[in-house]
């Protein structure tokens, strides 16, 4: 019998049931893995440990969970917040691995990958950070413009703005480069 969230996490809680969280480990561990490694910028083991830090401080702190949000969105802002503090701990080589693995990934892409989908990813980058993970939370992930803003802690109409602004920056390159590509 499958329980909603809420009962899997009272059972967590009150009765230290293991069986309960590893359930709500495998409802969400496939979601949150995909989502960060969009974070990532597609380092599939980065993306990994940090679900699986993500999991254990959420597991730490579930006493706290007051259900003011829903859970997935609760475990979101903690990974969002574990990529970030990475981020920030190591920009200096990020950097430079963030260019060699784009380098790579570039050439692997043009091996195998043509027509909208490279372009979208490529669009894709085009976008600023905060554009590109309004995005992928409300488009992609499917949370709503409350949730994304709650997830990457920013007002609601800032969220908004970002995914407006990539929405028209999209549909603007996209069209630029279906039109290069029908010329060229």
């Amino acid at each position: 019998m499958d329980l909603n969230d809420e009962d899997l996490i009272k059972r967590v809680v009150d009765d230290g049931d293991q069986r309960a969280y590893a359930q709500l480990v495998r409802r969400y561990q496939s979601q949150l893995r995909f989502s960060l490694r969009q974070l990532c910028n597609g380092d599939q083991g980065l993306a990994d440990d940090m679900a699986q830090e993500a999991f254990i401080k959420a597991y730490k702190a579930l006493p706290a969970f007051r259900g003011d949000a829903r859970f997935s969105t609760w475990l979101y802002r903690i990974a969002y917040n574990l990529v970030m503090s990475h981020k920030r701990k190591n920009a200096p080589d990020v950097d430079q691995e963030a260019v060699d693995r784009a380098q790579a990934q570039e050439s692997v892409e043009e091996a195998q990958q043509l027509g909208m989908a490279r372009d979208l990813n490529s669009a894709m980058g085009e976008l600023s950070d905060a554009q590109r993970q309004a995005v992928h939370l409300c488009m992609q992930r499917g949370f709503s413009h409350e949730e994304a803003a709650t997830i990457m802690k920013l007002p609601l109409g800032t969220v908004k703005s970002h995914v407006n602004r990539a929405r028209a920056k999209l549909q603007t390159l996209l069209q630029a480069w279906r039109e290069e590509v029908a010329s060229g």
